[in-house]
């Protein structure tokens, strides 16, 4: 594997080396998170269901997630749904007569519900739809070989990169902070579906940040306004000590909203997602496997949520480029940041994938001929405990959105 390793020095710069960087978070209730997140826990208990019963994971891919956006009326004090929304869960899976692949499924989704967005009722806000069918005799029978390393399902190419910029950090962060326990404490009023959408011009940070609030606390469009300021205050307030090299910062909330209109002029929610009337989601829209979506950075095509765990290389290899370039970047002394690609080929054991691309731009006090060697044994260590990362995997250790 080491003849395939390929280390190159860059010398274009970061991200934060660009006059414009623009970064964006869809958080925990955007309904393409929640397609992406639902999925990835059906095929962890997929997962778990095919070890208990054969002792290995089966062929699945339940990448193909859909949730198609109700209707509900809004009201002060509290809205009613009027039509609910549905979730289609989709693609790939081995059928057994030991379970219910469907039924396992759609108990899965509804648990997850329950679990993370707490105003959705999981049986009478949503319907369900399974449509999860066998796959083909060549893919599922990679699954039936005894090896403890799997033959890649595809031909894929994926990248990752570290470390994060400031403008990247900082978003990531804001929607995490919004959604956070703390927050939604203090904020009850606040709903789950934050995006937040970074543009930083040279050392200035313009952020946006989108979120519903619930229409139950609010009884008066005076009352949203005035709570809609108190959440802008304490977001800048959580926003402005994390500034390092960004001197300037901005926050603006929910810019849709007219004052004097209505409804018409506020961002409210009966459940806290725009998914209940307002927007559908689906998987692969969101969020890249760190969390957020940064147009300065080179990125895959791959969508890894719901994808099997152990054959499936566009989620094996898409976590594991980032995994790498994290510990490339904090092992190695001397290098600003790391870029890793990994393109597999259809047929090849996952720890051998045909080309592994480390791309490093060095500071000053080092050289390439001083950091060769260290990033080989790194990406050699970690494709040789392929398997542990593969299992890891399907336990859910890593996020994947």
């Amino acid at each position: 594997m080491l003849d395939r390793i390929y280390i190159q020095q860059i010398e274009r710069g970061t991200p934060a080396d660009a006059f414009v960087e623009i970064v964006e978070r869809k958080g925990l209730g955007h309904p393409d998170t929640i397609c992406d997140l639902l999925m990835e826990r059906v095929s962890q208990a997929l997962s778990r269901g095919y070890t208990e019963k054969f002792g290995r994971i089966l062929h699945h891919n339940c990448d193909k997630g859909l949730l198609v956006a109700g209707e509900v009326e809004r009201r002060y004090g509290g809205g009613r749904v009027i039509e609910p929304m549905k979730l289609i869960i989709g693609d790939r899976a081995t059928l057994v007569k030991e379970f219910d692949v469907r039924e396992l499924a759609i108990e899965t989704a509804k648990s997850w519900f329950r679990e993370n967005l707490p105003q959705v009722d999981a049986n009478r806000h949503l319907t369900y739809q399974a449509e999860l069918k066998g796959g083909s005799d060549e893919l599922a029978g990679l699954f039936r070989e005894e090896s403890t390393i799997a033959r890649a399902n595809d031909t894929s190419a994926v990248v990752g990169y570290a470390p994060l910029s400031e403008t990247e950090r900082l978003v990531l962060e804001t929607e995490k902070f919004v959604n956070g326990v703390e927050f939604k404490k203090k904020f009850p009023e606040s709903g789950t579906d934050v995006k937040v959408m970074g543009v930083r011009r040279e050392i200035d940070l313009s952020l946006t940040v989108a979120m519903p609030l619930l229409d139950k606390y609010i009884g008066s469009e005076a009352g949203y306004f005035q709570k809609k300021n108190e959440m802008r205050d304490e977001l800048l307030h959580y926003v402005k000590p994390r500034l390092e090299e960004i001197q300037n910062v901005t926050l603006e909330l929910n810019t849709l909203d007219q004052p004097g209109t209505g409804f018409r002029g506020m961002y409210l929610s009966v459940l806290g997602t725009s998914a209940e009337d307002a927007d559908s989601g689906e998987v692969g829209r969101g969020n890249q496997v760190n969390g957020i979506i940064a147009l300065n950075r080179p990125r895959g095509s791959e969508a890894a949520a719901g994808k099997n765990p152990v054959s499936h290389v566009g989620k094996i290899y898409g976590v594991l480029t980032h995994l790498l370039a994290d510990r490339i970047h904090k092992e190695v002394p001397g290098l600003k940041h790391v870029v890793v690609w990994l393109c597999s080929r259809i047929g090849d054991p996952i720890d051998q994938p045909q080309t592994a691309s480390v791309q490093i731009a060095l500071a000053k006090t080092a050289t390439l001929p001083d950091v060769e060697a260290p990033i080989r044994q790194i990406v050699t260590r970690e494709l040789q405990r392929m398997p542990e990362f593969c299992r890891e995997l399907a336990e859910g250790k890593y996020s994947i959105c």
